[in-house]
């Protein structure tokens, strides 16, 4: 389950049909783009170059930040990543 809230986005995993209270994720921020831009079905490349674009960091940062939240939302099953070419 998830819910914006003014501007943090709430994550609430639901296990076997009841939501896990003990276990509740905010997002904020760059987290919280990534996982709005996550709605356009957007490439692991491309998730990268927008974050360069919208929040002025470098390639490689992004990249790395990138790659550690979408690891943090796989470990939760927020998210499954699917590997490409």
């Amino acid at each position: 389950m998830s819910r914006l809230i003014g501007d943090e986005f709430i994550l609430v995993p639901v296990r076997h049909d009841v939501a896990d209270l003990e276990s509740v994720y905010t997002l904020t921020g760059t987290g919280l783009r990534i996982w709005e831009l996550m709605d356009e079905r957007l490439t692991g490349h491309e998730l990268r170059e927008r974050i360069v674009e919208e929040f002025e960091v470098g390639d490689k940062e992004a990249e790395e930040d990138l790659v550690q939240f979408l690891r943090q939302l796989e470990e939760i099953n927020g998210v499954v990543v699917i590997e490409g070419d």
